[in-house]
């Protein structure tokens, strides 16, 4: 099905099972052990070995022996695999390292080596046996130092934040210089971990040629085709599963370690090999998010009108990589005439950075909502009214080109009266609650929508039971609900006669989860699929499909009325279809908006803060589950928290690793830091999306909130930190006098 105009009125718009709040169809699986995850596949597997993964002490240089007799000789032990004898590996499209090191070493904790052995704790004594011998070479781990001489370089996340190395609208330099009121600022933001529950993991089994990969990832054929390139196999010949995956944040976007590595141990060993990456090599071995440097400048004039923009980004990653697009929300949300925007990339020896929630905008909002606010302090002017002064509703650097929907002030304007903002004292510094500096921050939410081809089979039954098949995958995000609300509103069905079957490369091709881009197309790909079994139905049933009514179970055109199940009294009805989107993407700028508002206590003696409370309100199109919808975005707001306060990957400038690789010493937020969330969501449909009318709202739900907390830091004490995280220690020293 081609999507190139806007959507008409279609059965989804009914919203009787669509819109509805519906408790996750794998809610109880979940929470009675039943679902089983990637390294969980027992009763499929029941006679596994385990691989245990070594990874380099290096971050850059070369292997020059290594010794594995001992480990060789070691109880238990069936195969140990080196890249020395793995065979020619090849490299997937997606990872900018190679999986596998030897001789050369690209980065700290790349794999060099998986034990094999018939019990975890086997494979692990092994692997202490190792002995290797490494030449240490120099690299290049200070992103301060790099960025001073790194060049321009363009950036596309491939999930709808893209930017070209420079760009520009009007004559920045000279508007900026006649601004009557000018900021100029710089802020950084470090290196993220994904830190998700479940580690990546993998089972890996080979019937003759064939491989069958079980596996913990958001994306079945990016990762299916990488695999197939790396092992040199037709990707015919891999089946590659994933139907629970316990969170992602774009770090299962990508094939990794542990699925290479079980399939070259399975088939070294001659058997089935369970593998989950060790938790100290996660932060190291795979992908982050990289730190940034960014610099600010907007000029204005007296009464807020910006005139001039500008949103420079410097990020570091391995050769062959990519910036962080830092600056793309920049070129969209407030207006002005004349705009630079531009990217710089350091070539570094760390990790590989790569997608990571809401990548681009996530680090970008978290500097230009600061620069936000204080630029409406300068000018005296509320930061709410500042923001609505210079809102737009089309493009800035395309006057021509109109967003599809953009209800940015409205978010902003009703999440103001939700949360008390006109009480809030704008002079820094002056609400005290007991020990505690009480302050309130706002900022404005921004994400892309992208529209990406999504497919599904669905069937119906005898029974009148419906069936949908897609390699979607659901990675706590409610992915199984939403596709059975969708396939139950179109045919006419209670969501409960769905039965919705994900995450293997037997069934089509999906947009996949990632980039809030997971929902609409997933949905608009079953949506593609049950128009054509509506159509089969009708033609079964002798009525006209173009006027028939599909409700309560039952068929509906003119005077005639038939059970559902009649149309499959001869057999089972399949239909197969995905749908497809050409230029009206083009045409309008299709994105989403937010406001998020935060309350803050800092204790006026240590400089510790705490969020007290939190409101995001949502412009996302239309919702398809409002519970599951709500979970997603007040899981992104936690996650926001933890950027702002806590969250950093501590690099070690003499030997090139993230020092705090484990969730000992990497923080992220507890039940105890977060407060009551409150999430209200816009009523709104985008036509010009998808056949739902629907868009993302997982990454919405992020975008913002460090800004948000900085801002709310700054109104309760008067210091102003633009370097995250918001640690005690940056502002302890500066804070008002105690009494």
């Amino acid at each position: 099905m081609k999507f190139d105009t806007p959507a008409t009125t279609n059965p989804i718009d009914r919203m009787k099972v669509v819109g509805r709040a519906h408790d996750r169809i794998d809610g109880p699986l979940k929470t009675t052990g039943q679902a089983p995850y990637a390294y969980e596949f027992h009763r499929e597997v029941p006679n596994a070995a385990y691989g245990y993964v070594v990874g380099s002490a290096i971050a850059k240089g070369r292997i020059r022996s290594m010794n594995l007799n001992e480990a060789r000789a070691a109880p238990g032990v069936l195969a140990i695999v080196t890249a020395a004898d793995a065979g020619k590996l090849g490299k997937g499209k997606y990872n900018t390292a190679k999986l596998f090191a030897g001789p050369a070493v690209d980065h700290y904790h790349q794999a060099v080596a998986v034990v094999v052995a018939e019990t975890f704790e086997q494979a692990r004594a092994a692997a202490g046996l190792i002995r290797v011998d490494y030449q240490r070479a120099p690299g290049r781990f200070d992103l301060d130092q790099e960025i001073k001489t790194a060049p321009l370089h363009g950036g596309n996340s491939g999930e709808g934040s893209e930017s070209p190395p420079e760009h520009r609208v009007g004559k920045f330099e000279a508007a900026f210089a006649a601004a009557p009121v000018k900021l100029d600022q710089r802020y950084t933001t470090p290196d993220h971990s994904h830190a998700m529950m479940e580690p990546f993991a993998s089972i890996a089994s080979w019937t003759g040629d064939a491989l069958t990969v079980w596996t913990s990832n958001q994306m079945i054929d990016w990762g299916r085709t990488d695999l197939a390139t790396t092992l040199g196999i037709p990707k015919e010949k891999i089946t590659f599963m994933s139907p629970y995956v316990g969170g992602g944040f774009g770090g299962k976007l990508f094939l990794r370690t542990d699925a290479v590595l079980a399939a070259l141990g399975a088939r070294a060993a001659k058997r089935p090999v369970k593998l989950a990456l060790q938790r100290p090599l996660i932060a190291n071995n795979t992908t982050h998010r990289p730190a940034t440097r960014q610099r600010i400048r907007i000029g204005t004039t007296r009464d807020g009108t910006i005139t001039a923009i500008a949103h420079e980004s410097g990020s570091g990653d391995l050769p062959g990589g990519g910036p962080e697009t830092a600056v793309n929300q920049t070129e969209l949300l407030y207006a002005g005439a004349n705009r630079l925007t531009s990217l710089r990339l350091a070539v570094m020896d760390l990790p590989e950075g790569n997608a990571m929630r809401a990548p681009g905008e996530a680090p970008g909002m978290m500097a230009l909502e600061i620069a936000m606010d204080e630029m409406a302090e300068q000018l005296g002017m509320d930061p709410i009214a500042f923001r609505v002064k210079n809102d737009t509703q089309v493009d800035p650097k395309d006057p021509k080109r109109h967003f599809s929907q953009r209800q940015l002030v409205r978010c902003l304007e009703e999440g103001a009266q939700r949360f008390g903002w006109s009480k809030r004292n704008p002079k820094p510094g002056q609400v005290r609650d007991g020990r505690w500096l009480v302050g309130m921050g706002v900022a404005s939410s921004f994400r892309n929508h992208m529209n990406m081809p999504s497919g599904a089979r669905v069937r119906l039954r005898r029974d009148g039971v419906v069936t949908v098949e897609t390699d979607m995958t659901d990675i706590g995000t409610g992915s199984y609900t939403i596709l059975a609300q969708t396939a139950a509103e179109m045919m006419g069905v209670p969501a409960e006669a769905v039965v919705v079957k994900l995450g293997s490369s037997a069934y089509p091709v999906s947009a996949g989860s990632g980039g809030q881009f997971g929902a609409a197309n997933s949905t608009a790909g079953v949506y593609a699929a049950c128009v054509k079994l509506r159509e089969q139905v009708a033609q079964r049933l002798g009525v006209n499909s173009v006027d028939a009514v599909f409700e309560g179970g039952k068929v509906r055109s003119g005077n005639r009325t038939a059970d559902l199940r009649q149309a499959a009294s001869a057999g089972e009805l399949v239909a197969e279809d995905k749908i497809e989107f050409d230029k009206l993407d083009k045409s309008y700028q299709i994105s989403t908006f937010g406001s998020h508002f935060v309350e803050v206590g800092v204790d006026a003696y240590t400089g510790a803060t705490r969020v007290r409370r939190m409101l995001a309100v949502c412009a996302a199109g239309r919702i398809i589950n409002p519970k599951s919808a709500r979970s997603q975005v007040i899981g992104a707001m936690t996650m926001g928290v933890g950027s702002a306060l806590m969250e950093a990957l501590e690099v070690d400038k003499r030997f090139g690793l993230f020092i705090n690789h484990d969730l000992a010493g990497y923080e992220v937020p507890v039940h105890a830091d977060i407060p009551h969330q409150e999430v209200v969501f816009l009523d709104e449909a985008d036509d010009k999306a998808n056949p739902m009318k629907a868009k993302g709202v997982g990454e919405l739900g992020l975008c913002g909130v460090g800004g948000a907390v900085a801002n709310a830091v700054y109104n309760a004490t008067g210091v102003r930190i633009r370097d995250y995280p918001l640690t005690l220690d940056k502002h302890v020293e500066r804070l008002p006098a105690i009494a």
